[in-house]
């Protein structure tokens, strides 16, 4: 008997005296918990996500959508960055004011490959305003999930307020469960058993958030 048999077998008899249930699940399963707190605007939405964001160390930028390759160039710039890693489906006007070298998403690149890669530059699939979060679902504009673990820098775009919600359980809404889900919350971090915070440890020591939106709120297109 095989170990699978075993602990299959297992749970048959734990199982065996319950009455079976042909509820469907929606109904079986209680799901009366609130799935917000408080009932915010989308301006306020966004707000809040930024706060969360720089809460986390995460570095927040907020531009409209013609000041956005203007905005990322600047930042690869600052950066020193002389290579940035690009998903097969990114908007090529995103890296327009830019001449940094582009490095294509590639099955066959190795970790030391990635790790020599100064930048990565993505989009997200949803944006979570009471957690801070950003979520990568490996759609087009975000590539492969190791694409965003490796390099140590990474340039997030989220496009406001279409992919900003205010809860998890309203992102997992937009979100298909069978895709490679990336859950990020500020920079890569971790601490010791005397709270000593490291950052880069397993993902990118640097994380910038641009939320794009129609609206530019200062001169230079950068609300941090």
């Amino acid at each position: 008997m095989s170990a699978r048999e075993r602990i299959l077998g297992r749970v048959r008899r734990a199982l065996a005296d319950v009455e079976p249930d042909d509820s469907p699940y929606e109904r079986a399963i209680e799901r009366s918990y609130v799935r917000a707190h408080g009932d915010l605007d989308a301006e306020r939405t966004v707000g809040l996500l930024a706060e969360n964001l720089a809460d986390y160390r995460a570095l927040v930028h907020r531009c409209t959508a013609d000041e956005l390759p203007c905005l990322i160039g600047r930042l690869l710039a600052e950066r020193g960055s002389r290579t940035v890693l690009v998903p097969p489906g990114l908007d090529a006007g995103w890296l327009a004011e830019t001449d940094v070298e582009r490095v294509p998403d590639l099955a066959a690149s190795t970790p030391d490959e990635l790790d020599r890669v100064d930048s990565v530059v993505t989009g997200c699939a949803v944006a979570v305003a009471e957690t801070g979060t950003i979520v990568l679902d490996g759609g087009p504009d975000q590539g492969r999930r190791r694409i965003t673990l490796v390099p140590d820098h990474h340039v997030c775009v989220v496009r406001v307020p279409d992919q900003v919600v205010a809860s998890v359980p309203q992102a997992l809404e937009r979100l298909t469960p069978t895709r490679p889900l990336t859950w990020i919350s500020g920079p890569s971090a971790t601490s010791d058993i005397e709270l000593d915070r490291v950052e880069g440890v397993h993902g990118p020591r640097t994380l910038e958030v641009v939320l794009v939106g129609g609206v530019s709120h200062s001169p230079g297109g950068d609300g941090r």
